[in-house]
């Protein structure tokens, strides 16, 4: 079965009342992150159901939903609730460019509804978000220099090189003049768009735009990646602090609900879904 069957089997085994949320809602949406079982519903009141692949989150109070499942803003709380940071950059990321959610819908969310499970990693997340970015991988790659306390870069800059020609950068160090652009597999398969490429990086030149090319592989080594920025940026003259691989790059690997900042209190006010 594809995953939308799955889905669909799993709405027909549950009672009517029951909702996509999490990553299965986001899924639906076009969303290719993250595991895809179990998928993942909620429903009103005390439920108790043991499905293979199925998990039903039990709640007091309906998320606010749509004609599909819980809202892309709620469903975004849900999965904030398990994700690690570098997870919820990268989700939060996607849906914002997308026009799936706002921080306006976010931060209504966090306020009228403080109690829900997930309220707390989300809005802790939120001031970590971009959503300029347009690909999981630049998100990723963003999250790793700043958390590493180098300069966080703009994200999908234009930058003018003649009086009818534009260039959009991935990643802009408007200070240093020196951009990252990422290589995913369709720069390699896809003709028209190495072409595009090609003479894109010709006009970089041209304008004494310093680059340097990020893959893949190179995301696989991150503490490398990151060093490989921080000397783009003294080529380019940055003379600020070297990487640090300490607490805060520690946190982007870590669970959101695991910060300091998001556990969630004891005791008959704890959050719920």
């Amino acid at each position: 079965m594809t995953h939308e069957d799955r889905i669909e089997a799993a709405r027909l085994a549950l009672p009517s009342g029951a909702r996509t949320t999490g990553l299965t809602r986001l899924h639906q949406l076009g969303l290719d992150f993250g595991p895809r079982l179990p998928v993942r519903f909620v429903i009103q009141g005390d439920h108790h159901l043991a499905l293979d692949g199925i998990f039903l989150h039990r709640t007091r109070l309906m998320p606010p939903t749509d004609e599909v499942g819980a809202t892309p803003t709620a469903a975004f709380v849900a999965s904030c609730a398990h994700l690690r940071v570098m997870d919820a950059i990268q989700v939060g990321d996607w849906l914002l460019h997308r026009g799936h959610m706002t921080r306006e819908s976010l931060l209504e969310l966090v306020v009228t509804q403080p109690w829900r499970r997930g309220i707390s990693e989300a809005s802790w997340v939120l001031g970590h978000l971009d959503g300029d970015s347009r690909s999981l991988k630049e998100s990723e790659t963003r999250a790793l220099i700043s958390f590493a306390g180098l300069p966080r870069p703009r994200c999908n800059i234009p930058i003018p090189v003649t009086d009818t020609l534009t260039i959009l950068v991935d990643l802009w160090f408007e200070r240093w003049r020196c951009a990252l652009e990422y290589e995913g597999s369709q720069h390699q398969t896809d003709r028209a768009q190495y072409v595009a490429d090609i003479e894109r990086y010709a006009f970089m030149r041209r304008e004494e735009i310093d680059y340097r090319q990020v893959t893949k592989e190179a995301l696989g080594a991150p503490r490398n990646l990151v060093r490989m920025v921080h000397r783009l940026l003294v080529d380019n003259g940055y003379d600020g602090p070297p990487p640090d691989f300490g607490r805060l790059w520690e946190r982007l690997f870590a669970r959101l609900r695991d910060l300091d900042e998001c556990r969630r209190p004891a005791g008959p006010t704890r959050a719920v879904n």
